[in-house]
């Protein structure tokens, strides 16, 4: 399914006009996707990446395994309350934008928090559309290639902060990133998760 839309503006107010239609655009995807659930048979099995933000059990199991984790290569916990049972939540709502990539040759996105989809401009049912590499700038792939095996190896890696890209191609500056790997309960890997501390729209 294609939709277009075309706003016309007078050029001082081009910002104001073009913010307008991004967040138009994004209630529109917003409002497909809550139909797309909801005439969904299952909202997980084969579509693990379609969670709404209450929770399935899927998606409560990866909030536990992504603090678990982060616990565990960086000696301190990702969050406060993690022994309660509002980990999801808590995950959530967090200010840092939280996304998880797959492990595959081409790593896709498969879970963000509220920040994370608001960082990347997109929904839980477009994430999956995007893959790590179109986030970062040539800067940032070259600093990718050269530290994912440290992730592999050592469990996590920090970046120093700099500038990736919206699904939508705008610019977002962040202070620092740290990235780990998440292990499920047979310590395999799961996936990455990556935490961008402080960002915003430059």
């Amino acid at each position: 399914m294609t939709i277009a839309f075309q706003f016309a503006f007078e050029m001082h107010l081009q910002e104001n006009v073009a913010s307008m239609a991004r967040q138009y655009v994004r209630s529109i995807i917003a409002s497909v996707q809550r139909v797309a659930l909801a005439l969904s048979p299952s909202h997980s099995g084969s579509h693990p990446g379609l969670w709404p933000p209450n929770g399935t059990p899927e998606a409560h199991t990866l909030a536990r395994w992504i603090c678990e984790s982060y616990r565990c290569y960086l000696g301190v916990k990702l969050f406060e309350n993690e022994g309660s049972d509002s980990i999801l939540k808590t995950l959530w709502h967090h200010s840092d934008a939280l996304m998880c990539c797959s492990l595959k040759a081409l790593p896709v996105f498969t879970f963000a928090n509220q920040a994370g989809l608001d960082m990347l401009e997109t929904t839980l049912v477009a994430l999956q559309d995007i893959t790590l590499e179109k986030i970062f700038d040539d800067n940032g792939r070259k600093t990718l290639c050269s530290e994912f095996p440290q992730i592999m190896q050592q469990g996590f890696m920090c970046l120093q902060g700099g500038i990736c890209l919206s699904s939508m191609g705008r610019q977002v500056s962040y202070e620092r990133a740290v990235a780990w790997k998440v292990l499920n309960e047979e310590e395999s890997a799961h996936c990455i998760c990556f935490m961008f501390i402080n960002w915003s729209f430059v």
